[in-house]
């Protein structure tokens, strides 16, 4: 074991199953995943990077690179072990819902990552019209361009402190394209109105994704995103592609609209509704014919 890594302890209270455990970290919630090995992830949380080694039935095990500064690694508190999934789980209507059911049965240990606000925003804004891969690629790309290093060997995402200074051009240059012009005028909101994200964490659902919207390029899947991953809000309820193909699919609903979608999740599945969607999500692209890396738009 390299010596700049801390030595591998157990991750307590939660033992995934493996496909629980690959669609958490690489099914569309975060974008700084790396998959190493067959059972083997690197990715960041914070400021610090991370290993993660899987083993059979149910064992996860993790390493840490040196602190920076005063940075903390709560793993607890990022795959959210603290919390009572199974009073989660049990909110949910699997027993009168036949599909949710299969769903849950096929990724029982599925997670809702609790990731940092500012970062998944940045994120959220690059996957419009993108898939999994493609998005990662980018974030990749302005990491290693415009990102700070950290013990490891990866380097942090620019903040949003940082990203007013780097012109459109540079952003185009990183493979975000037209995301870049949305980028670079969310920059200038947040850094005339600090107190936004914050406020956006203070306030209700309905309120928090109003306010979201108000940034340049984040429509209302996008702010469902940024809630639900990044504010642990889990009433919110993304509507892709993939899951307007579980509404219609599964749920008759024909010809639906993600915004039609997106009310009647939250009505079928209650409070812990974007959990449920994680579920149909992760269905839906395992039993597609289509690639496992897929859009989020």
């Amino acid at each position: 074991m390299d010596k700049l890594w801390t030595d591998w302890k157990p991750l307590p209270n939660w033992r995934p199953d493996f496909a629980s455990l690959l669609e958490t970290l690489d099914g569309g919630q975060a974008f700084r995943w790396n998959r190493e090995e067959k059972h083997a992830f690197s990715g960041i949380i914070g400021k610090r990077m991370v290993r993660l080694r899987w083993s059979p039935p149910n064992f996860l095990h993790w390493s840490a690179a040196p602190q920076i500064g005063g940075t903390t690694l709560d793993l607890e508190t990022y795959f959210g072990t603290r919390e009572s999934y199974k009073i989660l789980y049990d909110a949910l209507p699997w027993r009168s819902d036949p599909h949710l059911r299969r769903c849950v049965s096929a990724f029982p240990q599925l997670r809702i990552l609790r990731q940092d606000p500012e970062e998944t925003l940045l994120c959220f804004l690059c996957s419009a019209t993108k898939q999994i891969v493609q998005i990662k690629t980018m974030l990749g790309i302005l990491a290693d361009r415009f990102g700070s290093p950290l013990p490891g060997g990866m380097k942090s995402l620019p903040s949003w402190a940082q990203l007013p200074g780097i012109p459109e051009s540079a952003l185009r240059a990183c493979k975000i394209g037209f995301r870049a012009r949305n980028i670079k005028g969310t920059a200038e909101v947040l850094a005339q109105h600090r107190d936004f994200l914050p406020l956006v964490g203070r306030l209700p659902y309905g309120e928090a994704r109003m306010k979201l919207c108000q940034l340049p390029g984040v429509g209302e899947k996008i702010a469902d995103c940024v809630l639900l991953f990044g504010f642990n809000q889990l009433e919110a309820f993304p509507v892709d592609t993939w899951i307007l193909k579980a509404m219609r699919r599964h749920y008759k609903l024909g010809n639906v609209s993600p915004r039609q979608a997106a009310r009647f999740g939250r009505s079928h599945f209650g409070k812990s509704a974007g959990l449920a969607q994680q579920f149909l999500f992760a269905w839906e692209r395992k039993h597609s014919r289509r690639p496992h890396h897929q859009s989020w738009s």
